[in-house]
């Protein structure tokens, strides 16, 4: 019995057709159904075309196809199809836009001389691909649970020794540093914020390229960057988001134009810049070879203006930079002369900054000089009302070590705690429902207390029986 002859190949394919074939004859039929007077037979085709092309990159797979034995196949998630293809993302990344798209779907929609975003609309500065791991991961994820395999991205050994993230690095730098325009500048420089912000990848290439941050600089010197606060708010941001990666720290803390610089935009910027250049100081701090380089360097006088003067988001960056670095104890006797006992009593007293501001005094207190000067300030009054009216346990403790310090360096001021305590029972309060660490120092001063009582009613050589 003969076999049956072969079907023939579908309308959109042939046999000896592979996918790059099959991607330039659907180019070809694009153009020529997009030119005007085709007939139809040139859409069907490209219809055809497309299919096939879809059937060639997904394997098939796709909501309404069937899978093995006629049942139907799990649908992929519409997040993992590329916008332009419609066939699933082997190689996921980002336009300016932030839109996601297959490399391959992308590169070739801007070969065409597209300078669009797709999806949006949105006429683009630039046509630099940032590569979406997160996206490839859960799509890998996905073909896994589903008992897929993700096709290996096209050379792939090519595009590792290439790095895509040092090329993008490297061309927006051209930009910054040789661009014609000082309008090209600040779009590169707003480009490299960007992608600092949303990349780790993209911020790990600073170990490749440490002198980068000192040419950044120097570039804000030519005409037309200089003085342009945006420029300087771009350009302390870039400094804060490389400074998040853990390896850069020591790279920009070595940098000590990228040290100055931060100090200088943190006393003459606008408020933004201040903001950031407080909130990159402390970043950089968890280092204490950069505690040490920023206090010596004269971060602490602006930061404590900036603690008194600035926004709300400002103040609380200060604050967290000033506690960062009075870690180390040599910058706790710089912020002591700085002002900043003043400053955080004053924060304590008008409520603004209460929670910060005791985390700071707490620190100081281990130090008996700058617990003297938070007494002249009228400490002890503060750090009872602290105790009694703030809802955090965590300022009730600070704010009770602060008071622990005043009575064990100035044992006067034990009356004090002493008569607050008869009307109000607050240390006996928070020796019972504290943090552990405030049960502590609540109990030694109320142990102090029953002490010093009993030394008043017991003069030295009399014996109660």
């Amino acid at each position: 019995m003969a076999k049956p002859a072969p079907p023939p190949p579908a309308a959109g394919g042939r046999d000896d057709e592979d996918t790059p074939a099959l991607r330039r004859r659907l180019r070809r039929l694009v153009a020529a159904a997009t030119a005007g007077g085709a007939a139809a037979a040139v859409f069907d085709e490209a219809a055809a075309a497309l299919a096939a092309l879809r059937d060639a990159e997904v394997g098939g797979v796709g909501v309404g196809r069937k899978g093995i034995g006629g049942e139907e196949a799990t649908a992929v998630p519409a997040r993992f199809l590329c916008p332009i293809s419609s066939g699933i993302m082997r190689d996921p990344v980002v336009i300016e836009s932030g839109q996601t798209y297959d490399r391959r779907s992308i590169e070739e929609w801007f070969s065409a001389g597209n300078q669009i975003c797709p999806q949006t609309q949105q006429v683009l500065s630039h046509t630099i691909l940032i590569p979406n791991h997160l996206v490839r991961t859960m799509i890998s994820q996905w073909c896994t649970e589903n008992g897929l395999t993700l096709p290996q991205i096209e050379n792939q050994e090519e595009d590792h020794d290439t790095n895509s993230e040092e090329k993008t690095f490297d061309e927006i730098f051209v930009k910054i540093t040789s661009s014609s325009s000082s309008g090209g500048r600040k779009q590169a420089i707003k480009d490299l914020r960007l992608l600092t912000k949303r990349n780790s990848e993209f911020r790990a290439v600073l170990g490749q390229r440490p002198d980068s941050i000192a040419q950044m600089i120097l570039a804000r010197s030519t005409p037309g960057l200089q003085n342009d606060p945006q420029v300087l708010e771009d350009m302390v941001t870039i400094i804060l988001n490389f400074s998040i990666h853990d390896s850069n720290k020591k790279i920009i803390g070595d940098d000590s134009e990228a040290i100055q610089f931060i100090i200088w935009a943190l006393k003459s910027g606008d408020m933004g810049s201040r903001s950031n250049s407080a909130a990159a100081i402390f970043t950089l701090s968890a280092l204490d070879s950069n505690k040490e380089k920023i206090g010596k360097l004269g971060a602490m006088d602006p930061l404590i203006d900036l603690l008194e003067h600035g926004s709300i988001i400002a103040k609380k960056d200060a604050a967290s930079a000033i506690f960062s670095l009075c870690l180390l104890h040599e910058n706790r006797s710089i912020a002591t002369r700085s002002g900043i006992v003043d400053v955080a009593m004053r924060a304590i007293d008008d409520q603004s900054l209460v929670e910060e501001s005791l985390a700071i005094l707490a620190l100081l207190s281990r130090n008996q000089e700058m617990v003297e000067i938070i007494t002249e300030f009228n400490g002890t009054a503060s750090m009872l009302r602290s105790i009694r009216e703030s809802e955090c346990k965590r300022s009730k403790e600070n704010a009770m070590v602060v008071l622990f310090a005043i009575c064990t360096y100035n044992k006067t001021k034990l009356k004090e705690v002493e008569a607050d305590e008869s009307i109000n029972g607050s240390l006996a309060l928070l020796a019972q429902t504290g943090t552990q660490r405030a049960r502590r120092k609540a109990s030694g001063i109320l142990e102090k207390m029953k002490r010093t009582m009993h030394n008043r009613h017991c003069p030295l050589g009399v014996t109660r029986k």
